[in-house]
């Protein structure tokens, strides 16, 4: 079989991708590093990383879409035996783990990146909605009606990303109850 250049190029960069994260494991390179110093640490050139990714915000879009993707991949798992309930809690524990500073940090700088030039982080962007579409069908299978299903759920995903952004910005300032608050406003319940 004979690959176009095109699938052998999105093949490269999956290697490539494959190669950072192993480098970076749960961690997310800072953006104040070049791309060289990524190469180095990753064993490939800068010009390769720019010929894939095209920038440094490149590179870690890419990387954080992936450790998303595979952080969703359990959440998802274990949300199919538990509640909306159980599933807020999940998140919430996965991204306030000491080790996931680094990755929030990462998310809060490529969001603000992609806030300025959207066409630049599309692929970034369209997965954003990945864990309000699974909160939802939670739900839905709750007995919520489709609307109210994804009115909780988006309120739940923009609480819990705002509570992030307040833990970055003045680390242990969130409450021990910030999960119960959240699913109180989700439900719409004061």
């Amino acid at each position: 079989m004979v690959l176009s250049s095109t699938e052998r190029k999105g093949e490269a960069r999956e290697r490539l991708l494959a190669r950072l994260l192993d480098a970076f494991g749960e961690a997310l390179p800072s953006p104040e590093v070049s791309l060289r110093e990524i190469a180095v640490r990753t064993g490939t050139s800068h010009a390769l990383l720019r010929y894939h990714f095209g920038s440094l915000s490149g590179v870690l879009a890419a990387m954080l879409k992936e450790q998303r993707a595979r952080d969703n991949e359990e959440l998802f798992r274990a949300a199919e035996q538990n509640t909306f309930d159980d599933l807020v809690v999940a998140i919430w524990r996965t991204y306030t783990r000491p080790e996931q500073l680094s990755r929030v940090r990462g998310f809060f700088h490529v969001v603000g990146l992609a806030a300025y030039s959207p066409d630049d982080f599309r692929e970034f962007i369209d997965s954003l909605d990945d864990l309000t579409m699974v909160l939802a069908s939670l739900a839905e299978r709750e007995q919520v009606s489709a609307e109210d299903a994804r009115t909780m759920a988006t309120v739940a995903v923009a609480a819990i990303r705002g509570l992030l952004l307040q833990e970055v910005l003045t680390p242990g300032t969130h409450s021990e109850d910030a999960v119960a608050s959240i699913l109180r406003m989700s439900k719409g319940r004061s």
